[in-house]
């Protein structure tokens, strides 16, 4: 089940004034550094809780229409699900009517499953025949949880802190601090 990002976030949760602040950097020697950290900690902190935190585009490929009838759909929070198209044996293309799927935002991870009296798709090619194109995040970088943007400042500080030398596992206060928003399998 490939998940391709089309469209990354616009802006990153945390500013290069907010990490620096949080840094008690002073000087502009840094901002570079600094910024490529904001991104890889933030890669990471969503990594870790299984959840997209600004605005992105996203497509989920599928073989098939799962057996239980309910597509999962990572990285959530889900803002909209923008299509789903099907491929045929032959390469031709389908686009679902929204109107045949009931989707579930309420949930973590989101759910998409075919409304009453709907078959699911056949006739589709063996590989990534479903194409799954959402958008997730929980809006621009002033809706991102604090708790997150507290723990991706940390993660930050970690790494800058100790470049080349940093740990596999993560500081416990933003494990702590990211715990609550993590994706759990049951």
């Amino acid at each position: 089940m490939p998940l391709t990002l089309n469209t990354p976030p616009a802006a990153e949760p945390v500013t290069l004034a907010e990490a620096k602040l949080h840094l008690r950097v002073d000087t502009t020697d840094d901002d570079t550094l600094i910024t490529r950290l904001i991104a890889a900690t933030r890669a990471r902190a969503e990594w870790h809780t299984g959840r997209a935190f600004v605005t992105q585009g996203w497509t989920l490929h599928l073989d098939a229409w799962p057996l239980d009838g309910v597509i999962e759909l990572p990285l959530p929070p889900l803002q909209s699900v923008t299509s789903i198209v099907t491929t045929a044996r032959d390469d031709t293309t389908t686009t679902l009517d929204p109107g045949l799927t009931i989707v579930d935002t309420a949930s973590a991870p989101a759910r998409i499953a075919l409304a009453e009296n709907t078959a699911p798709p056949t006739n589709l090619r063996a590989i990534n025949g479903i194409a799954v194109t959402f958008t997730a995040g929980y809006g621009d970088a002033s809706t991102v949880p604090a708790p997150i943007k507290e723990a991706i400042l940390d993660l930050t500080a970690a790494m800058y802190t100790n470049r080349g030398d940093l740990p596999e596992e993560l500081p416990f206060d933003a494990l702590a601090l990211l715990a609550p928003y993590r994706i759990l399998k049951i």
